[in-house]
């Protein structure tokens, strides 16, 4: 690093000074991109790290020669304010020094055009403009973006009230930003990467990626490659195509066109013998299933092709042109396949015909590798194979040596050398990984951890009496806090049982229990919730899961929350899925790493997550107690950071007078 970057290295910094931390992780983040390496910053939460990556990552930027841009990645809409807020700052401390950070903020086209028609892939946005106006408010609207960072709500109603299409306009103005604030899909899911980049002006090769909450990536890579289909997914393609089919003669007929439909047809012939004969391949497994005595089991994905590639090829219409191009033919045509979805969810969009087509693509390009693995099960007494890739590093690897440099950053991205396996990270004499570890000086005096002894969710201890150890904890917790209270469990069935008739919890305490359906806007109604009553002195038990959405994902800002109680560690139970799982961590990364990156770590981590989510900043307090002894016995203990000191409590009792005296030394905030 040239010393002129060392001594301006805070010129990007978003507040008036750095602290020593936020320095040292500015610097180390310039050192890591001038190599187009990799910082991994474990980082506690209030530590100031978005605005410490982004100084970093601005710095390189504006001392290159090239037009790179800054992605920042992030799978949290409150994350997305907190960038803008921060260029916003940034922008002001430059003042006319030099030019402004141009940025843009952009989510996925559902959640900012009001109406996308499923036939055309198009929406009404700007219906009411005609070509003219539209690239003149357009022009207009991208100006104002580049001129003064926007939220992207705040785009959404600026580009509504003049009928403006809110995700396109936004999309044109990328081609000329500095920054850009999206969900880690536009860079880590194949399928949306190469749908948005290229279209955006945006080249991997000339990115410096930032990836918030960077704990998550490994997981959400993985959940981008899961495919899944049942027995009745050939019969939905099948009917979808016959609307396609009508739906086109019908659109030809009206405009006295001619329409070439021989290989939709064909598609719609093939998906005929599929539906009736793939239902027998199904009936086979869910026998060969029943007499294992299992709950799930693995199925090989060559097989799978080879019986769908021969149901097709048994009326050959025309030869064969390679191996498997019956079902490439038809996956082209089911990509094609346009129909109306009515009463969609929000979280399930795609149609049978897409996500067969998805289901085929993954299998064939993973056709040989031990990388990506089917499992077979039921649901509901309904039969279903689901894909699920067992190293994100294959899809993550090249994408990490591709880019300029990234900065990957977490309260919980705890061993960082976990994330650079399992991402396969680029080391080597010029792209090197820098893994550091932050101190925040407040955590341990103003969020203590206590440990109780008498607990545990272990399988074999549960019965009566763990139970109601847990809910003594759990009484002296409420009796002895002044506000408002989180509850985690390590499963809705855990939660379930010991919350059981809510008839033990303290007089006064509301229960507000998350759903596992719950959408985002019934998330942000239930914290929001939290404000009101604070402010009409009344309390409440937040409870939720471990990894759920109100345990991770969500922010809880002005110290609204007193306390956070974990019952338990999230080990995920015996599967097919787990069982291939740590076999192949235990091939590629060693019998020593197999159990810790498969299990051990990331239960730890969700509760690392949890008890991070009171604490947004240095002035905040809470108590957490984690009822799971377990977290202080091998294996598990060694996955815990040497900076998080725990106390022992040995029963509710002491649990109680530890947290009256944290509370008396840091009283409740004074309501705002």
């Amino acid at each position: 690093m040239t010393a002129e970057v060392v001594d301006s290295s805070t010129r990007y910094f978003a507040h008036p000074e750095a602290r020593e931390s936020q320095s040292d992780m500015i610097s180390d983040g310039i050192e890591a991109l001038l190599c187009e390496g990799t910082l991994l910053a474990s980082a506690p939460t209030g530590i100031g790290k978005t605005a410490a990556s982004l100084a970093s990552a601005i710095k390189v930027q504006r001392s290159s020669s090239d037009n790179l841009k800054v992605l920042f990645l992030t799978g949290r809409q409150s994350q997305h304010k907190i960038v803008v807020d921060t260029v916003l700052k940034i922008n002001q401390k430059l003042g006319s020094t030099e030019p402004s950070i141009r940025l843009v903020d952009l989510i996925g086209r559902e959640g900012m055009c009001q109406n996308v028609d499923r036939m055309t892939g198009k929406c009404d946005c700007e219906d009411q403009l005609d070509g003219t106006m539209r690239e003149e408010l357009r022009a207009d609207m991208q100006a104002n973006i580049l001129r003064r960072a926007t939220h992207v709500d705040e785009l959404i109603q600026n580009s509504r009230r003049v009928n403006l299409c809110p995700w396109a306009t936004a999309r044109e103005a990328v081609k000329n930003c500095d920054i850009l604030v999206c969900d880690y899909n536009h860079v880590f899911i194949d399928s949306v990467r190469e749908a948005s980049l290229a279209s955006m002006g945006v080249d991997i090769e000339n990115t410096i990626l930032v990836v918030d909450e960077a704990h998550n990536l490994p997981d959400r890579v993985r959940n981008g490659m899961e495919r899944r289909i049942i027995s009745n997914t050939f019969r939905d393609a099948r009917f979808e195509v016959q609307e396609h089919l009508e739906t086109a003669i019908e659109l030809a007929s009206s405009k006295g066109e001619d329409v070439e439909l021989d290989e939709m047809e064909w598609a719609e012939r093939s998906l005929k013998r599929l539906q009736s004969q793939m239902p027998a391949w199904f009936s086979a497994r869910e026998k060969e299933l029943a007499r294992s005595d299992e709950d799930d089991m693995q199925v090989e994905t060559k097989n799978l092709l080879e019986e769908m590639e021969s149901i097709l090829n048994e009326t050959l219409e025309e030869k064969t042109k390679g191996k498997f191009s019956s079902l490439h033919r038809l996956v082209a045509q089911l990509y094609s396949v346009r129909v109306d979805l009515e009463n969609e969810d929000d979280d399930e969009r795609e149609t049978s015909s897409e996500r067969l087509a998805a289901f085929i693509t993954t299998c064939g390009k993973y056709e040989n590798s031990s990388a990506l693995v089917l499992v077979f099960d039921k649901l509901l007494d309904e039969p279903r194979v689901r894909s699920f890739l067992l190293d994100p590093g294959v899809v993550s690897g090249p994408l990490f040596s591709s880019c300029r440099g990234s900065i990957l950053m977490s309260g919980t991205l705890y061993p960082p050398e976990m994330y650079r396996d399992l991402l396969r990270l680029p080391e080597d004499e010029q792209k090197r990984v820098f893994a550091k570890d932050y101190d925040s000086p407040f955590l341990s005096e103003r969020r203590p951890v206590l440990v109780a002894q008498n607990t545990t969710s272990r399988y074999t201890e549960r019965g009566e009496a763990n139970t109601n150890n847990i809910r003594d904890h759990v009484i002296e917790i409420l009796r002895n806090t002044p506000g408002h209270v989180a509850l985690f469990a390590q499963s809705y069935a855990m939660l379930d049982m010991v919350l059981d008739d809510y008839r033990w919890v303290p007089w006064g305490i509301k229960i507000e229990k998350e759903n596992p359906r719950m959408s985002k806007r019934q998330v942000s109604e239930m914290v929001e919730n939290l404000y009101r009553k604070r402010r009409t002195n009344d309390r409440i038990m937040l409870c939720g899961v471990l990894s759920g959405k109100l345990a991770e994902g969500v922010d809880y800002p002005e110290n609204i929350l007193d306390a956070v109680i974990c019952i338990g560690l999230p080990v995920p139970p015996p599967s097919a899925r787990q069982k291939a799982l740590t076999e192949y961590c235990q091939d590629k990364f060693g019998i020593n790493s197999a159990r810790r990156y498969s299990s051990h770590q990331p239960a730890v981590n969700s509760v690392l997550q949890a008890i991070g989510r009171p604490i947004r900043k240095a002035e905040d307090r809470a108590l957490v107690v984690i009822l799971e002894k377990r977290i202080r016995e091998k294996p598990y203990k060694f996955c815990i950071p040497n900076n998080l000191m725990v106390m022992r409590c040995q029963d509710a009792e002491r649990t109680g007078r530890l947290a009256k005296r944290f509370f008396q030394r840091f009283p409740e905030p004074a309501i705002e």
